[in-house]
Parts: C-alpha cells; sequence; structure tokens
C-alpha cells in the first residue's frame, strides 16, 4: 500500500484549495476528475484519474494504491445507496484506512439532508472515518453569487435576517489537511464555522466598505429567489436544495459558532473582512453569467 491520498471534488473550492495544501507539502494524491477537460484546471504536475461515482469501472484506476480518501459528495447525487455507497464499500475492498467527508453542520441532527446518510453509511463501514461538518462558505459568495454582486451590487439571498457562522474554504482545506496527514482523528467529527456569526444585511455592508461602492442585501421571498434562478437556468433540483439550505438560515439553524477550527489549526479561522479583500477582484463589475458546472461542484456545504 503506497501513502496516496485520493481526492473527489478536487476542483471544487474546497477540493482546490486542499490539492494545492497537500500537493505543495509533498504529499502523494491522486486528483479524482469527471474529464480530461475539468484535469486542465489543476495544476500541470498533480496525477490525476477520471473518476465516477455512478461508473464503478473508473473505481479500479482511481483507488489503486490509496491510502486515504477525501470525500465530497457531488451536490447532482442524492441517492447515496444508488450513488455514493458503491465507492464506500470498493474503498473499504481496496484497504483505504481513511475516509474524510466533507460534510455539513448539523447534519447529524437532520436525517433528511444527503450528508446524513452518507454519514450513517460512513459510521455503518468498516473503514476508518473522520466528518468535517461545515457551516456555509464565505466562497459561495464568490462563486454561486457572484454575478447578482458583481453585475448589481446586491446579494439576492433569500435568508431573511438570520445569521451565518461563515467559514473560509481555505479553513477547511487546512483542518482536511491535518486529519489527512496525522493520526488520531479516526472516528471524529468536527463541526467548523469562522469566528462570527453575519447576517446578509452586515455582509453588504461590510463589502460595500471593502469594495468601495454600495452593496444592497434585497432580502427576496424564497418563492421569489427560486423564480429568478430556475428563469436564469439554474436546474430545478438545484434551485430547490439551495432555497431549502437558506431556509435553515431563516430559521436560526446557521448561526453556531465552534471552536474546531482555533482547536485545530492554533490560529483564529479566517474572517469575512480578510475573505472579501481577497476576492474584492471577482466581483469587479462586468456582465453576469448564468451559473456554471464550476460554481455547482458543492452547494453551500
Amino acid at each position: 500500500m503506497s501513502d496516496i491520498i485520493l481526492i473527489t471534488g478536487a476542483t471544487g473550492n474546497v477540493g482546490r484549495e486542499l490539492v494545492s495544501l497537500l500537493h505543495k507539502s509533498g504529499q502523494p494524491i491522486r486528483a479524482a476528475v469527471v474529464s480530461e477537460a475539468e484535469a486542465a484546471s489543476l495544476p500541470p504536475d498533480v496525477p490525476w484519474c477520471v473518476f465516477d461515482f455512478t461508473n464503478p469501472r473508473t473505481f479500479p484506476a482511481a483507488f489503486a494504491g490509496v491510502d486515504r480518501l477525501f470525500l465530497m459528495r457531488p451536490p447532482h447525487l442524492s441517492n447515496i445507496q444508488r450513488d455514493i455507497k458503491p465507492a464506500i464499500e470498493f474503498a473499504a475492498q481496496s484497504n483505504v484506512r481513511q475516509i474524510v467527508f466533507l460534510s455539513l453542520l448539523g447534519a447529524e441532527r437532520n436525517p433528511v439532508v444527503p450528508h446524513a446518510k452518507v454519514e450513517t453509511l460512513l459510521q455503518k463501514g468498516a473503514v476508518p472515518y473522520t466528518l468535517l461538518r461545515c457551516g456555509f462558505f464565505m466562497q459561495n459568495l464568490s462563486t454561486t453569487h457572484r454575478d447578482d454582486i458583481r453585475a448589481a451590487n446586491d446579494i439576492f439571498i433569500p435568508a431573511g435576517m438570520g445569521k451565518t457562522a461563515f467559514i473560509d474554504v481555505r479553513d477547511i482545506a487546512a483542518v482536511a489537511t491535518k486529519v489527512l496527514t496525522e493520526p488520531g482523528h479516526e472516528y471524529k467529527a468536527y463541526a467548523l464555522t469562522g469566528s462570527e456569526a453575519l447576517n446578509y444585511q452586515e455582509v453588504a455592508q461590510l463589502m460595500t466598505a471593502v469594495l468601495k461602492r454600495p452593496i444592497t442585501y434585497s432580502r427576496p421571498s424564497l418563492v421569489r429567489f427560486a423564480w429568478r434562478k430556475w428563469r436564469a437556468g439554474w436546474p430545478a433540483a438545484y434551485v430547490g436544495v439551495v432555497s431549502g439550505i437558506y431556509l435553515t438560515t431563516q430559521l436560526g439553524l446557521a448561526q453556531e459558532i465552534t471552536e474546531d477550527v482555533p482547536a485545530l489549526l492554533g490560529r483564529p479561522p479566517l474572517t469575512m473582512r480578510q475573505f472579501v479583500r481577497d476576492h474584492a477582484a471577482v466581483w469587479e463589475t462586468e456582465p453576469a453569467s448564468s451559473i456554471n458546472a464550476h460554481n455547482m461542484k458543492e452547494v453551500l456545504s
């Protein structure tokens, strides 16, 4: 058995950062992508393989020599027994010794979400696991909701005045790197959030200050949000998932602040202000475009 870490979702928000951190450290990795075209977005010297959860023929090459797996559920796969379980079982048969799963904050209390079903599979399975239960990604503002901010100077999100303990995916990737490369994290679950809970009005005010132009929060209803995004070309299932996640924010279920990030990393989490400063260029005004496949790699964690 070699020391290879297989990274699914390798070109997504978290996966891209994780690939970079592990590769720079000299850790042997293999980036799982859906096509050769997607592999073109990886650093040129990163080993990669074509991998499809729904195509078992891609499993043998992907898992050859793999010691650990970073598991990210593709957002369009919600039938976990049919679409995710075969890969988890193949990992066990391949003697993978750890699976680190990118889960959702509160998944253990919400059996309806697909993340909870994956957690149950792992808990019942034969491979030691680590669960990273993450809050909402700050990067959703620079990917999924980028065009509304860039073209209309508006955060068009149906979250009411609920607060969110946002987390930067760079912190998630740093935690994932730690739990994948050092012992002692098997059979543990970590709740990962930032250090502050903000509503989107506060986020708009912060973006206004950093970007030096007025950014508003229009606070649309769930119906208005769903209708506009469906008209813009978002798949109906994706609209439903995103709307449901923001409903949890409206209900005050996304504001929990935890201490696992500073405990694991030995430093405070990155702040929303730092995130906006670092990503300011992505909101520079230019014509809007509908959400693309890269934006949909991960759905709001």
